[in-house]
């Protein structure tokens, strides 16, 4: 008996990735035009900016990307109101299908930003810090890394890129049916709006009709965080967001993202960002030359 091999037919290969950055901007901040021998993602994960490029001129908001072509001449500029988290990757890639998302901006679903958080995570067991400091033309790699991670951060990139292009084309294959939201999610969309103001586990279980063993458990394995933790760090992604902004003095900040006093505030952002918010501020401007 002879068994038949088949053939596997690669739609898009991810040769070499020059670099994979998550940048915190300030307001105002802009780059000057630039151009190389490979593709740009920019990914807008909170916040607006403005391109401008051979294919795009406008303004990218949250949750959307372009794809610059190769040997584009492109620059990003953030508004004088906002101080945008923005994703950058730069990799080689032949395949003309993305050539389309080098014309208009883009918005992924939840499925896809899930994806492109997974490439970031691999991308930080392949390449070594800094990721935030603009002009690298040498991001390092790791001298050791774990096994498989070169492959598998190309890998999950190719599977984002795939799933981007999918996403373009509306087919009956590709509609999914959607299961009614969980009471977690209902709870953690909830927080997502509120957070800024006063949260308690108990009023929780009164709004959602449970009781704080099933609230602590669910949330935990849903986000693998406490639901205080949960609410600490956006209320420190804001605060991080509002800081380089810099209309507010830090007092400001802390009682617009909802802690009782700035000793507080203080005391929480060191614990997850490892500095106090006045060395934080003082650390991006450096790194961004400013």
């Amino acid at each position: 008996m002879e068994f038949k091999l088949k053939d596997f037919k690669t739609e898009i290969a991810v040769t070499r990735m020059a670099n994979i950055h998550y940048f915190e901007f300030i307001k105002k901040y802009q780059t000057f035009k630039d151009t190389h021998p490979f593709r740009e993602l920019i990914y807008v994960d909170s916040g607006t900016v403005n391109v401008e490029s051979d294919g795009f001129s406008g303004t990218l908001c949250s949750k959307q990307l372009v794809i610059h072509k190769s040997n584009e001449v492109h620059s990003l500029s953030c508004l004088d109101r906002d101080a945008p988290n923005v994703i950058i990757i730069g990799f080689e890639c032949d395949s003309e299908r993305l050539d389309m998302f080098s014309e208009n901006a883009t918005t992924l679903s939840p499925d896809l930003i899930k994806i492109l958080t997974e490439v970031i995570k691999e991308g930080r067991s392949v390449f070594l810090p800094p990721y935030d400091v603009p002009n690298v033309t040498d991001m390092k790699k790791r001298e050791h890394i774990p096994f498989g991670a070169d492959q598998m951060l190309r890998l999950k990139f190719e599977m984002f890129l795939i799933e981007l292009i999918r996403s373009t084309e509306i087919t009956p294959h590709s509609l999914k049916s959607f299961p009614p939201r969980s009471k977690t999610e209902e709870i953690i969309t909830y927080i997502n709006n509120n957070y800024k103001e006063k949260i308690s586990l108990n009023d929780l279980c009164f709004l959602f009709g449970t009781n704080k063993t099933t609230i602590c458990k669910s949330f935990k394995e849903a986000c693998g965080d406490t639901v205080v933790g949960y609410i600490n760090r956006l209320r420190i992604k804001q605060a991080k967001k509002l800081m380089r902004e810099g209309d507010l003095n830090l007092t400001q900040v802390s009682s617009s993202v909802g802690f009782s006093s700035i000793h507080y505030f203080s005391k929480i952002f060191k614990t997850y960002e490892g500095v106090s918010p006045s060395d934080y501020i003082s650390t991006i401007k450096s790194k961004l030359d400013l």
